[in-house]
């Protein structure tokens, strides 16, 4: 049975009416790629239940993205394939289509719109997601709305305020969360006793042309124009892959995550978040497969709302240093994103003391000074950093430790703080799986401060920022073996003597 949509998860812009006899509810998947624990789904399903209508899901992919490159592309229609087996076998009508050019998609999602009782959209509060939605709704023509499928706490319940730690975000988190832990998206929406047999009309699949899963993803992605560099990573991408990774996870690797996901080499940490980027898998899904493995009394919480890290959720040490993780941080970018004005990537976004220390010291002179190409390429001379980068060019993913320490040394070499926050971006977003989302702002932003505080002693460059160096890194962790798998022969041997 499909879940009753909250409607604190429901937001409907200008109130343009439900046309009650047209010929299928409309569901517009943009950021909740996958075909159960949804809340647009469910959402979509119930307005085909009251108006006895079928469901049509159309999943657009666009070519002229900021960004826009093979890797990405290709992680985006693994998961429309199988989702597109997914609804076949539900008997759905389902629309996938890659646009080939920058712009031939121009006008689609107003000739579905005109056949559509209602539209139904994800609501997503990042890149170019929300401009996008806001110039759709205007022209639709009937009435749009855009539900929240983001996480486990709804992003707008809390859009009055920005949070600026996380420990107060976790303090609201524990005073609010419970009761929502027991409102889950539905497992299995498409087993729904709702009206099939909704069509895409024929002069719109004349003028844009479905994708055939049959093909696979390569051969659709080769077919458009996106840069074919960063070339796709290793990692497949979809709903199928992502919960693979989950159920690893949860079975083996969840039990340490206190304890080991800092371990650069056989680390714990989940590796979940590229599917939880492309939504093939929900961060509400993800919660509930912890909380139920771990038999957690979902009838009130284990402690107070004091803000602490641990002892909240009463589970083992490692589900509950995950859960902080895939609650609290992930889900504090999306409060950001939603309750504060302008972009939350750039160096203005920054706190007001955080900007102040860096510029203070922008004047410092730098140890050694690299353009933005010499860190694509991993031309510094550090092998840790290089290697990291290498990783993230290769195969789309970055060590969660490394990251901090990655972004923290563009702040070192860069001529300006403000040109470290825009590189340490453009090498994210370009090559990370990850990259372009809430989550990875917050961790961008945090090594320049962001949910962080004043840090002494006050250091060069780094004013109060908190410091992080290689050579610490290598006191803390084992890296021989990380070096070996992503450093070339050419690069010189760590100053620092490896731990061990």
């Amino acid at each position: 049975m499909t879940a009753r949509c909250p409607h604190e998860r429901i937001l409907t812009g200008a109130r343009a009416a439900v046309r009650a006899d047209a010929d299928y509810v409309l569901y517009w998947m943009t950021s909740a790629r996958r075909t159960a624990w949804n809340w647009s789904l469910d959402r979509a399903v119930e307005w085909c239940v009251e108006l006895n209508r079928p469901l049509l899901v159309f999943e657009p992919l666009r070519a002229g993205y900021p960004w826009a490159c093979a890797r990405h592309s290709a992680f985006v229609v693994d998961g429309m394939l199988d989702n597109a087996a997914a609804f076949r076998t539900a008997g759905i009508a389902y629309y996938p289509y890659v646009e080939p050019t920058h712009g031939a998609g121009r006008g689609l999602l107003e000739a579905l719109a005109a056949h559509a009782c209602v539209v139904v959209a994800d609501d997503y509060p990042h890149f170019f997601l929300p401009r996008m939605l806001e110039a759709a709704e205007a022209r639709s023509g009937v009435r749009m709305e855009r539900v929240d499928s983001n996480g486990v706490h709804p992003m707008r319940a809390t859009s009055d305020r920005a949070f600026a730690t996380a420990a107060s975000f976790r303090r609201e988190l524990q005073r609010t969360l419970w009761p929502r832990l027991r409102s889950r998206p539905s497992s299995e929406p498409l087993a729904a006793s709702v009206a099939r047999g909704a069509v895409v009309p024929g002069h719109v699949l004349a003028r844009w042309p479905a994708a055939d899963p049959r093909r696979g993803a390569d051969a659709i992605v080769a077919t458009t124009d996106v840069p074919e560099t960063p070339a796709r990573a290793s990692m497949r991408g979809g709903r199928v892959a992502g919960l693979a990774r989950l159920d690893a996870f949860v079975s083996t690797d969840l039990v340490r995550y206190d304890t080991d996901r800092n371990e650069v080499d056989g680390s714990a940490a989940s590796g979940l978040s590229p599917y939880l980027h492309f939504g093939h898998i929900a961060g509400a899904e993800v919660v509930a497969r912890v909380l139920d493995t771990n038999a957690v009394d979902l009838r009130a919480p284990a402690a107070p709302a004091t803000g602490s890290r641990a002892g909240w959720w009463s589970a083992p040490p490692g589900a509950e240093a995950f859960l902080d993780q895939v609650v609290t941080w992930r889900e504090l970018g999306f409060n950001r994103c939603v309750a504060s004005e302008g972009r939350n990537d750039t160096f203005e976004s920054l706190p007001d003391w955080a900007r102040a220390t860096l510029e203070r010291h922008a004047v410092d002179e730098r140890p050694v000074r690299y353009e933005l190409g010499d860190l694509e390429r991993s031309a510094t001379d550090d092998p840790l950093w290089n290697a990291a980068q290498r990783q993230l060019a290769t195969e789309g993913v970055m060590h969660n430790y490394l990251r901090m320490l990655w972004a923290k040394r563009i702040l070192e070499w860069a001529p300006h703080p403000a040109t470290a926050v825009e590189w340490a971006f453009e090498l994210n977003d370009r090559y990370a799986l990850d990259g372009r989302d809430p989550n990875s702002v917050t961790g961008i932003t945090w090594a320049f401060g962001r949910y962080d505080r004043p840090w002494g002693p006050e250091r060069p460059i780094f004013g109060t920022i908190r410091y992080m160096s290689s050579a610490n890194t290598y006191r803390k962790l084992d890296v021989r073996e990380y070096l070996r798998r992503y450093g070339p022969p050419v690069d010189p041997l760590p100053l620092f003597a490896p731990r061990g």
